[in-house]
């Protein structure tokens, strides 16, 4: 194909722009194509990118590249997909490795493999191209969807799989494609739809102070190009029963405060504002002692989340002094009812006590997320949380919004049997919000419920989608209807209530949480009863990640500087 040199002259002008970029020559190297299937601006805004980018490229004998499906935010028809590094197209790479953390950037999948000219089902796909693999948090807990299209999954964190999954694509670069499948197989963490038999268990590094996860390469031309982004722990001990992050990166582990501390000088050195990252940066076990800490060393400080139960002073000190417009919250539910059934124990004097906090520093700006079409929700719920906004404008007299976002069930939570509530009725309960509170100044926003309903599908769909997704050549919604249509599929089948005894599609990967866990705090949540948290600093044997064993709901310790030694258990 003939070269197009103005994509090559702006992949140069983005390369010359950034800070930590690894330029290596390909002699003797084995080259992998690093893909984010999103813009430029939001892969380089993802901590994903820049740690899978700095373990491939740490390996010495490889080459890694990054690709991105446009460098605009939307793009062109016709534009080549080709790295960053050295232009290239991803047919010269060995390798092809997806980070994939949403859903709905499948289509885009499709896409970049269509204009790379990559044959998109893997059984059309001998030695002569390259392998796809796909990681990342939307594949590894459901990889079937896209089973059909890729060669293999990395089911697990990325500092456990890399050194590993180079050594054998070395043994296997260039060998006959199903002698490589079957190698491939052989790995842990790596589940191979043409030739895994068993179930693929997560992986995951118990260590993450070993190897820290911060900002590698910095760019003006992201959301976050002003700051160094640190992770200061991964996973989520809260257990909520919707949110599938907090149970597939279990057990929780903290970056220790001296860890945080040291990489924050180096990070200084770059930038002079700190983001926080985690999955709840305010249950950090040192949390008032990096804020204070930190903004003495003059870092100002932005955090990706918070919780209320309790609110860290200290952080929202430190957070206003740093400058930050908006304070963001999540209550998730307007009604202790409904925050009993997805065990989200805060009370309504925590919510309100962490507004009066965002008005007495300043804010100019309070948002707080709710989600609507939870499993059990009733037009009181939802009107609860019109009353919480309501008392909550009462309290904040400058700029609020709320966003009311459609829960979509995923795989790998207590609600994944649960049906997802009908398009219409969530529209129906977006509007009575945005009725009542529009009037009282609340800025009310919120996601597509249909297209909410087109992630339902994918995150919980099986391997028959993989051919839905072939069939679009334009990303709407009436193609994808015509798509499913022709493959003789329905969303409904999809979005329905499942049996609790019936086979899941994601079920062929395990997460290290059992299905018996799950079916347990599904009933405990139908009767509106709290699951207990875990250690804030994670255990030697995590509530559900240890095969089938968990705490008694009834046990409660003191917590102490012995957290770790957390090692009372039953066997469900």
């Amino acid at each position: 194909m003939k070269q197009d040199y103005r994509y090559i002259d702006r992949a140069k002008k983005i390369i010359a722009q950034e800070e930590g970029v690894v330029l290596k020559d390909w002699g003797g190297k084995l080259p992998i194509a690093l893909v984010w299937p999103n813009s430029y601006r939001v892969g380089m805004s993802s901590l994903a990118v820049h740690i899978l980018y700095r373990l491939f490229n740490d390996e010495p004998d490889v080459v890694c590249e990054r690709v991105f499906y446009g460098y605009q935010q939307t793009p062109r028809q016709n534009e080549p997909v080709i790295s960053l590094e050295s232009q290239r197209g991803l047919d010269e790479f060995a390798a092809v490795a997806f980070s994939v953390s949403y859903e709905m950037d499948y289509f885009n999948i499709v896409d970049i493999l269509r204009r790379a000219g990559i044959p998109i089902f893997a059984a059309e796909r001998d030695e002569r191209w390259p392998l796809l693999i796909a990681g990342g948090p939307a594949v590894y807990t459901n990889p079937e969807p896209l089973a059909e299209i890729f060669d293999a999954f990395a089911i697990g964190e990325a500092e456990a799989i890399v050194p590993r999954l180079v050594d054998a694509l070395w043994e296997v670069n260039r060998a006959p494609r199903q002698e490589a499948l079957h190698h491939l197989a052989e790995l842990e963490g790596i589940y191979v739809p043409a030739a895994s038999t068993a179930p693929v268990g997560r992986v995951w590094i118990k260590d993450v102070n070993t190897l820290p996860t911060t900002t590698q390469i910095y760019s003006s031309q992201t959301e976050f190009g002003d700051r160094t982004l640190v992770e200061i722990a991964r996973g989520c001990g809260r257990g909520c029963r919707f949110c599938m992050a907090g149970y597939v990166y279990r057990p929780m582990r903290e970056l220790h405060l001296d860890t945080v501390l040291a990489v924050a000088r180096h990070a200084l050195e770059h930038r002079d504002r700190i983001g926080l990252v985690s999955a709840a940066v305010s249950d950090h076990s040192w949390i008032d002692e990096i804020a204070v800490e930190l903004r003495r060393m003059g870092a100002r400080l932005t955090a990706s989340s918070m919780r209320v139960d309790p609110i860290s002073e200290p952080l929202i000190k430190g957070l206003a002094e740093s400058g930050n417009q908006t304070l963001t919250i999540a209550p998730e539910a307007g009604s202790l009812r409904m925050r009993q059934v997805i065990n989200k124990p805060q009370s309504d004097g925590q919510i309100l006590q962490a507004v009066e906090l965002a008005a007495k520093y300043g804010f100019p700006q309070l948002k707080m997320y709710f989600m609507i079409g939870q499993p059990t929700e009733t037009e009181e719920d939802v009107d609860a949380i019109a009353r919480m906004t309501l008392e909550a404008r009462r309290i904040f007299p400058r700029n609020l919004a709320i966003n009311a976002t459609p829960y979509v069930p995923k795989s790998h939570t207590a609600f994944q049997w649960s049906a997802m509530m009908p398009v219409e009725m969530l529209e129906e309960r977006i509007r009575y919000l945005q009725d009542r509170l529009t009037p009282h100044n609340v800025t009310v926003r919120s996601d597509s419920p249909a297209w909410a309903a087109v992630e339902g599908v994918l995150a919980r769909g099986d391997r028959r989608l993989g051919r839905v997704l072939a069939r679009m050549r334009r990303f709407n919604l009436r193609e994808w209807q015509k798509a499913l249509q022709a493959e003789g599929l329905s969303q409904e089948e999809f979005l329905r209530e499942r049996s609790l005894d019936e086979p899941l599609p994601w079920e062929v990967v395990s997460t290290g949480v059992s299905r018996s866990y799950f079916t347990w705090d599904l009933r405990r949540s139908l009767r509106g009863e709290f699951t207990r948290a875990c250690p804030p600093a994670g255990c030697l044997r995590c509530n559900a990640c240890d095969r089938e064993w968990a705490f008694r709901p009834d046990f409660e310790a003191e917590l102490g500087p012995n957290r770790g030694a957390y090692t009372k258990e039953y066997r469900l």
